[in-house]
């Protein structure tokens, strides 16, 4: 095995194999220290992944997917199944974001562990198998192994969000399944119909359609966009996100919002436009619709919500919905806008729900009402929380700022009454994003401090500080230096353009 086979294989084993660790490990600290060495050697693992034999821009106008690293085993020869994977431009980013916060959220638990349903070192053991899902599902290149991988995430997240939880946590974890089953059905059907058309699950093989009528592209699309749009998640089939979010433990809000959201996204990408590109050229303008109508839903709601979890897990609903926007133009812009749109969202949202647990975790509290002046007891949480919400608005400069604005700009390219009037919407939702980003700054930290405030102190914590040191520089780094993730996918977006029609 070469280098990068090698790589490969160890960021999906360890932290499996560190699940199990920190499961038999006795002693709850000491289960928790293991898991949380564990993802740190995954961080590890996946950065080397950079780059390959192809090099970060060697692509060809055929096939549409060159990874840099591959393997591709035998695993089920009776029924032609293959233990597929690879790694590159498009999925390389969200590969190191997914490692970064599992680690992050690891090492958060050494200092704190949630209330609720059980030991620290479990929690942890399931977010390092939330890791593999996640992980898997992005380096998948075989479609019935990125559908199982796919599959990994829902009872762990199940267990988390139901277990450490809020108090409305068991609700709130039974519709994050039932949506996620929901999704589960669409996308068993649509790699069902893509498989027995096409004679194969390869992904390389599959992408552009080959082998696949227009029809079966058109139902292909179909099933797999709805699936994958419970994950995004798209309006209307959002409303599982909120509650989620809201009762979710501060590391579970973290995962969910970070990384969780991208495969959805990712999916779409990858799978339902790659393999069905008729079929997306076909739906691109009512998705289109439907992403502009989560921008502008998700803003409307925010502007009343009065919870502050609550308030983050809707502004998901609208940024997501621009990275929509961006895979429905189907342009080289649309695209890169979406993929550094997710990276962005990734690592802001994980911010700021890292920020919203800190504030809870004080005060005892997510109600707006009730967290006014947070600037003149706590200035330091006070200004991190300015710091995010900006980040998150769009302001030129921090990394919200471009997939928004460029899924807009490729909407106006993509020409039409249709898409020029889906770019002033979208335009609009951004306006919004703001109005309901500094209405939260000017509840939460303008005015007299109130009870739930006053006895609050300043300082942060240094296990705080260093869980949220890495996303802050992130958002300036890729804000100013958006090429951090853009160079690498250019070339594989121009390729997975050249088979749409």
């Amino acid at each position: 095995m070469t280098f990068g086979q090698v790589l490969l294989v160890a960021v999906l084993a360890v932290p499996a194999l560190g699940a199990i660790a920190t499961a038999a490990v006795p002693g709850d600290r000491a289960g928790r220290l293991v898991g949380t060495a564990a993802a740190a050697l995954t961080l590890l693992a996946t950065l080397p992944l950079v780059g390959g034999e192809h090099g970060w821009f060697g692509y060809g106008p055929r096939p549409a997917v060159q990874p840099w690293h591959r393997l591709d085993l035998p695993w089920v020869p009776g029924l032609d199944l293959r233990f597929h994977l690879g790694v590159d431009g498009i999925s390389w980013p969200l590969v190191v974001l997914t490692a970064l916060l599992t680690l992050l959220c690891c090492g958060y638990t050494l200092w704190r562990v949630p209330a609720g349903g059980g030991s620290g070192r479990a929690l942890v053991a399931l977010l390092l198998v939330v890791e593999v899902g996640i992980l898997g599902t992005f380096l998948a290149l075989d479609l019935v192994l990125f559908f199982l991988f796919f599959e990994v995430v829902l009872l762990p997240m199940y267990a988390i969000i139901a277990g450490w939880g809020g108090d409305d946590r068991r609700r709130a974890a039974r519709k994050f399944a039932l949506y996620t089953l929901f999704g589960s059905v669409l996308l068993l059907v649509g790699v069902y119909v893509v498989v027995s058309a096409a004679g194969t699950a390869d992904l390389v093989a599959l992408t552009g359609g080959v082998g696949l009528s227009r029809g079966t592209q058109f139902a292909a699309f179909t099933l797999l966009a709805l699936a994958f749009a419970v994950k995004s998640p798209l309006w209307p089939l959002h409303s599982w996100l909120p509650d989620a979010h809201t009762q979710a433990p501060t590391v579970g809000s973290v995962i969910l919002a970070g990384v969780l959201l991208k495969m959805g996204t990712y999916g779409l990408i990858r799978v339902a436009v790659g393999v069905a590109p008729e079929g997306a050229r076909w739906a691109s303008p009512a998705l289109g619709v439907l992403a502009v109508a989560a921008i502008l839903v998700g803003g409307l709601v925010c502007l009343a919500q009065d919870d502050l979890k609550r308030l983050i897990a809707y502004s998901s609903v609208g940024h997501m919905g621009f990275v929509l926007l961006g895979v429905a133009t189907l342009t080289a812009t649309g695209l890169q806008a979406a993929l550094i749109g997710n990276i962005a969202h990734g690592v802001i949202t994980g911010l700021l729900f890292f920020l919203a647990g800190a504030v809870k975790d004080r005060t005892h509290t997510g109600a707006l009402a009730d967290l006014s002046g947070l600037r003149e007891t706590a200035p330091r949480l006070a200004g991190l929380l300015g710091f995010a919400a900006v980040a998150s608005l769009g302001l030129p400069g921090l990394a919200g700022f471009w997939g928004e604005a460029f899924a807009v700009v490729a909407a106006v390219r993509r020409g039409g009454p249709l898409w020029l009037t889906l770019a002033v919407l979208a335009a609009l939702g951004g306006a919004l994003t703001a109005a309901y980003f500094l209405r939260l700054l000017r509840r939460v930290t303008h005015g007299r401090p109130s009870p739930a405030v006053a006895g609050l102190t300043p300082g942060l914590a240094g296990a705080e500080l260093t869980a949220w040191a890495p996303l802050v520089l992130l958002a300036l780094a890729v804000g100013l230096a958006p090429a951090l993730v853009l160079s690498y996918a250019s070339g594989p977006v121009e390729a997975l353009l050249g088979v749409v029609p």
